[in-house]
């Protein structure tokens, strides 16, 4: 894999699971029974972004190695084995000299 890809899958994985820890955790405003004018009462009252950033980040890390791990051992069967390759493709490169 190269680098390019792997911050690719990353950010793909984080935003991803951005939006499956976004709602823990969040206290709404009608549950506090402190609504302010002009919002709805579903609104958080507290929200701590950077803790959701924080949290998330490591989810998303632990996600991105099992998925980099699973596409290196090829645990997916993304790369054929060596065996069903074409006889051209199993034969080693002629030497240079």
């Amino acid at each position: 894999m190269t680098i390019a890809l792997a911050f690719a899958l990353f950010f793909m994985i984080w935003w991803l699971v951005l939006f499956l820890v976004l709602p823990f955790g969040v206290v709404t405003q009608d549950e506090t029974a402190d609504v302010v004018p002009g919002t709805p009462g579903s609104a958080p009252s507290r929200f701590n972004l950077r803790k959701v950033f924080l949290i998330n980040t490591v989810v998303a890390t632990f996600a991105f190695a099992v998925v980099w791990t699973a596409l290196e051992n090829n645990w997916l069967g993304t790369e054929p084995p060596v065996e069903d390759a074409p006889a051209v493709l199993r034969t080693a490169p002629p030497s240079p000299g």
